[in-house]
Order: C-alpha cells, then structure tokens, then sequence
C-alpha cells in the first residue's frame, strides 16, 4: 500500500491495518522458521508497512505529519 493512500486512512482503520500487518509478520516468521516459505524478502513489505503506518500515527501526534511525508516522497 503506498504511503499517500495510508495517510488518508483514519486512526482507527490504521491501528487496525497495523495489528493485520504484524499478525503477517508472525505468521511469516514461523512459516520461515519451518521452511515453509521460501520468498523471505516479503519480510521487508510488510516491515516497511508497519514502519510507514507507525510514522502516520506518531507523526499526527506529533503534529508533524506534513513534513515527515514530504520527506519520504521526497525520497522517491
């Protein structure tokens, strides 16, 4: 999900695509674990997820959400 589409969504629709990407993320964990999947790079999808949903909500309580996405579109 791109980062524009995460910063429109609201506080509770983000605290609960949050606690899905996590449960992904311990579900593939073990699957890894067991050699049960082999694509371990979905890993880094799913972590940078979680690391943009988090940056959105620190970010509107921080009140800095503005400028914390125009420095990430900016990298892109």
């Amino acid at each position: 999900m791109e980062f524009k589409e995460l910063k429109l969504k609201a506080e509770a629709e983000l605290q609960k695509l949050l606690k899905s990407q996590r449960e992904k993320m311990r579900d593939l964990r073990f699957k890894i674990a067991n050699k049960q999947q082999k694509n371990v790079r979905e890993i880094r999808v799913i972590k940078k997820e979680i690391a943009q949903i988090l940056t959105i909500i620190n970010g509107r309580k921080t009140g800095k959400i503005a400028k914390v996405a125009a420095i990430i579109e900016g990298k892109k």
